[in-house]
């Protein structure tokens, strides 16, 4: 006589809970990685690639050969795709009142929270908004990590939009047309300064 064996009611509920917890762990990952996968779908990607303690240096030292001045006046600096806020940082701990624009909502929370861990929570803001729809006219002095497709866009908003005497300090690629003001050379590290009452001469 054929008797069907009786799943055990132990290993049942076990295998339910396996299954949950690997579908939950599943749904984690991708909810937490669309913000970094998502952009390589715009036509335009400014990838998270943190920036080296040289690339840092070379921005602060950058701002203040700018400014002709050993420590800096208190301007507002923008940092775009200010990614985990370690230029924000930086540059608020020089003397600035720094403010980042990031779209990945994961990276602006984990700048802010190192804001408040840093005591520069009233120093810096970290807003999550698209580049292009962000008005970036305040600011005295604006840094940019980019990516050379997306140089000559951000040229033509920064011309469009930034008031005279703006400082811009790009980082890892310069931009098409623009002549830079002053220049660091330093392989990958390099910084290149702008003035855009040049750009508009």
């Amino acid at each position: 006589m054929f008797v069907e064996n009786e799943e055990k009611p132990g290993k049942s509920v076990s295998g339910k809970i396996l299954l949950a917890l690997t579908g939950g762990l599943g749904l984690a990952i991708t909810c937490v990685s669309i913000p970094f996968v998502s952009p390589a779908f715009r036509k335009i990607c400014l990838p998270y690639v943190p920036a080296t303690p040289a690339q840092i240096t070379n921005v602060l030292s950058a701002l203040h050969r700018a400014s002709g001045l050993p420590k800096p006046p208190r301007n507002l600096v923008l940092d775009i795709g200010s990614g985990d806020g370690r230029i924000v940082l930086a540059t608020a701990k020089e003397g600035y009142k720094s403010h980042g624009v990031e779209l990945n909502r994961f990276l602006v929370y984990y700048s802010r929270l190192s804001a408040a861990r840093c005591g520069l929570w009233n120093d810096v803001r970290f807003f999550r908004k698209n580049l292009w729809q962000f008005n970036i006219s305040p600011y005295s002095h604006i840094v940019i990590f980019g990516v050379d497709c997306m140089m000559d866009d951000l040229e033509k908003k920064l011309k469009s939009e930034v008031t005279e005497h703006c400082t811009i300090v790009a980082c890892r690629f310069p931009f098409p047309t623009l002549r830079p003001s002053d220049t660091i050379e330093a392989g990958v590290d390099s910084v290149w300064t702008y003035k855009i009452n040049q750009a508009k001469s």
